[in-house]
Formats: C-alpha cells, structure tokens, sequence
C-alpha cells in the first residue's frame, strides 16, 4: 500500500537551488514520486511512497524548511505507486497568479470546515466559485457553484473583478492552495465576506459522509489514479492516451473511443498519423503484458 500526501506552506524560502537538490537526492534514496513545487513564498506538493518513507520525508521537509505544521495537508491510500517518478520544480509561484503571498497575509479565520462549508452554500445569496480549470470542474463540483472557465489560474483576477462585493463568496478547490492566493486578491479589492473550504475537496471528501454531501461527481486530481470519490476511494474515470484528458465509463462506451488511441473529446481532431502512431505504442502494451514484463504505462501494483 502506498501513502499519498499533499501539502503546502506558505513561508519564506532562500536557496532554492541548494534546497531542490537536497531534496532530489533524498526523494530518489528513499524512493519518493510525486511533484514538490519550490518558490521564494513556500512550498507546494503531492508525493506518494511507502507509509515509513513518506513519514520519513515529511520530517525532512520540515527540519530542512524550519517549519512545525503545513498550512493545509490531506493523506489518501492507493494500492499502486500513482506518480511515474519524483519532480522538484523551482517556480517564481506555487500556484501562478502574479501575487506574491506572505504568510502572514493569509485569511485563516474564514476558513471553513466541511459542516460549516455545507451552511454557507446552502444560502441562496452565496457565490460559490470553483476556482478549478474546466475540465475538473466537469467531472465534479458543489451544487450550484460556478466555474470561471478558465485555463490559465493568471487569468483568474480579471473574473474576480466582475464579482459583487457586498455579497458572500465562498471558493473551493482541490487542496485549498489556489484559494488562499484568491481570498487574498478579494481583500485587497475591498471584499469583506470571503470565505474558502478548508483543506479543499479532499478534506470535505474525506469527513462529511455521502448522506450529508452538497458534492456531486468526482474529484480529480493530478496522479494516475485520476479521479477520488468520498472517503477518497478510487474513482471511475481513467485518461485518454490521445488528448491526455480524463474520460468516463459513459464516455468509454462511445464509438469514438478506441483504448489507447482516442475518445470523443479527441477522435475527430486526431490526424491519421497520430492515431496510427498511437495504435502501435498500444500494441506494444498489449505485447508487454502478455509477456508480464513491465511497460511505462503500467499502474505498478504491490
């Protein structure tokens, strides 16, 4: 079984050259995967191991970091290894916005927790914003939220702008990340009533029970187990190999979707040679797992 855990902090960080490459070493001796974002403002990550290593690496993170508590975490089990190998970036952000956090800018008294997010958007005059890109927001969100249907978060201030300020926002996302650089911008233009889901999707996931749940779908999220359902369990969807977008079990039912090579997203905007180049690197999966030898695509079980 392998532990997966999702993190950030926003905290002042010098020497990020010297701090990735610490943490690469340590990431491959201890056989870690996953993202780890590093910029002047904190960190941002999603990392999986087994349960001893991911203990270990968190440790690590921060003593190496100075820190005692992440402003936000969430674990989840998975029975494969979700991420193909380890990845530590240096970005001028975390999450792109062109606003630069400091910690102490962050507005922690307006987080919710999941009961409390349930009261908030039951109210017909909240603006309930998921600050998502389109795609996930289509495999699942909260009952009469919005989506700015945008792909670039950079984007996001010019949506903002449009918002009424004497009326309650509330913001979700999948870790709460994007929402605190959000929440910030919104006070800085003068709202008053900003109110963001703490710990994200993930946390309203894994402690309001399905009976009590405003979440309708899937969550996605970004490792090969595609999408979470409540109590974080796998979910249903899987990824197309041609347009690398997540696709249904409806969706596998249409004529368009050929496993390995397209979907109906993709099908009619796929060139011949693409797909005939797709069609042979599915054949060579097919022959790996006949043979039981191990291919690039493979889920790696226990």
């Amino acid at each position: 079984m392998f532990k997966v855990f999702g993190f950030y902090k926003f905290i002042k960080i010098r020497s990020l050259k010297k701090n990735k490459d610490i943490l690469q070493e340590f990431f491959i001796s201890n056989n870690i995967r996953g993202t780890l974002i590093i910029a002047n403002e904190g960190l941002n990550g999603a990392i999986s191991g087994r349960i001893k290593d991911i203990d270990k690496t968190i440790k690590k993170i921060k003593s190496l970091f100075l820190f005692k508590h992440f402003d936000n975490n969430n674990e989840s089990k998975s029975k494969f290894q979700p991420f193909h190998k380890p990845k530590i970036k240096i970005k001028r952000e975390v999450v792109p916005m062109n606003l630069t956090l400091n910690s102490k800018e962050r507005n922690i008294e307006q987080h919710l927790e999941p009961k409390e997010w349930n009261k908030l958007i039951k109210n017909k005059d909240t603006h309930i914003i998921d600050t998502r890109k389109p795609f996930e927001y289509k495999i699942g969100t909260f009952k009469k939220s919005i989506n700015p249907n945008i792909n670039n978060f950079r984007e996001f201030p010019k949506y903002l702008n449009k918002l009424k300020k004497n009326k309650p926002v509330a913001m979700f996302c999948t870790g709460g990340i994007r929402c605190e650089k959000t929440s910030v911008y919104l006070k800085k233009k003068g709202f008053k009533n900003i109110y963001q889901l703490n710990g994200g999707i993930l946390n309203y996931l894994n402690k309001i029970k399905r009976k009590d749940s405003l979440w309708k779908g899937e969550c996605f999220v970004f490792d090969n187990r595609i999408s979470l359902k409540h109590g974080l369990k796998l979910g249903t969807y899987s990824v197309c190999s041609g347009c690398r977008m997540p696709i249904s079990p409806k969706e596998k039912t249409s004529k368009k979707y050929e496993e390995g090579v397209s979907c109906p997203k993709c099908h009619d905007k796929l060139s011949k040679v693409q797909k005939s180049r797709f069609r042979m690197r599915q054949s060579q999966i097919y022959k790996a797992k006949q043979s039981g030898k191990k291919h690039i695509f493979q889920k790696e079980f226990i």
